[in-house]
């Protein structure tokens, strides 16, 4: 059997529908019951059969910092695809963000070690790979400097990695995966499906840097070949094309059909941003909108590459473009519901 964590996620539920179509015995956890709504929303674009797969899932409640819950949701399961994480960029996350991607990350890999699960998929990020120090694409082996002004989101997606690194030298079979920035449909209050709902509504503002895009058909794709592969303990950059964030919010406006961001929102805009950002916070309990390292990450441009991947499974991507016109369809066609 096959266990999904994450199910919920845009990474969950995409991969759950691919799984169910293949007739896999699946269970996935979820936290919030609420949520299913968004994988049958998810499934709904693929399928009319909805309630037929869903209903093929096991569904299990469980949070993953809970070692009994979860023990008990890896009964039977041979396979595992973790793609739970809490996914934030305020520093004063950090300790969430430690507990859930951290001590969850080693709360599956412990007890896949002691229940005999054969391989695991890890579901990292570009963030934990460092920057390119001669203007050479970003590879697997760049090295993430610990000792760098590194955002809290990256040092908790490093520390998850280390989990799964070191139960793999305890025989544990997995993959990495570090996929870019994510982009696909069915989930529209956060995340990237805040992209589409923003420029739609009439986002003015871009910024000058750029980085790595993905559609989630690509990357639950690839975690599916490799998890039937024989590739065991290594990690894949999921990257289909490099783009600047204007080139991307352009785009998403032209399939919208709505005027694109104009303003940009220089440099010395953003530093200036975050720290009234910081004090405003301080001053009134708000959550924060601006770290000081996103703040220069929106303006710098990081290049990836995704040869390591496209060369193990002779990979044919989804073009970016393809990908906005048919999250934008799909985004128009939940609006008019």
């Amino acid at each position: 059997m096959i266990l999904v964590t994450g199910g919920t996620g845009l990474v969950g539920s995409h991969l759950l529908y691919k799984l169910a179509t293949k007739n896999e015995k699946l269970r996935a956890i979820y936290r919030s019951k609420h949520k299913l709504d968004i994988v049958k929303r998810v499934f709904s674009y693929y399928t009319k059969e909805v309630d037929v797969l869903f209903n093929k899932i096991e569904w299990f409640e469980a949070d993953i910092l809970d070692v009994p819950q979860l023990t008990e949701a890896f009964t039977d399961i041979s396979l595992v695809y973790h793609c739970a994480a809490f996914v934030s960029f305020e520093p004063n996350k950090y300790t969430l963000l430690r507990r859930t991607n951290i001590e969850g990350t080693a709360n599956i890999v412990n007890i896949a070690l002691k229940t005999g699960v054969t391989k695991l998929c890890y579901v990292s990020s570009v963030a934990t790979l460092g920057e390119s120090l001669n203007q050479d694409p970003i590879q697997e082996t760049t090295y993430w400097n610990p000792e760098a002004d590194n955002n809290v989101y990256a040092i908790t997606k490093y520390g998850a990695e280390m989990e799964v690194w070191r139960a793999t030298q305890e025989g544990l079979h997995a993959v990495i995966i570090n996929p870019g920035v994510i982009l696909g449909a069915g989930i529209w209050n956060h995340g990237t499906g805040t992209f589409f709902k923003q420029i739609h509504n009439g986002l003015k503002y871009y910024a000058t840097g750029g980085t790595g895009f993905v559609d989630v058909e690509d990357v639950t794709s690839i975690m599916i070949a490799l998890m039937q592969s024989d590739i065991t303990n290594e990690n894949f950059i999921l990257v289909s094309e490099n783009w600047s964030y204007k080139q991307l919010l352009d785009n998403i406006a032209k399939a919208l059909q709505v005027k694109p961001p104009y303003k940009k929102v220089s440099s010395g805009l953003t530093q200036i941003a975050w720290r009234l950002d910081w004090l405003i916070s301080k001053l009134t309990g708000k959550r924060r909108k601006l770290s000081k390292q996103m703040a220069s990450t929106i303006n710098n441009t990081s290049v990836y590459s995704n040869k390591k991947i496209t060369k193990t499974l002779n990979y044919k991507w989804i073009p970016i473009t393809q990908s906005i016109n048919t999250i934008s369809k799909r985004y128009l066609e939940d609006l008019s519901k």
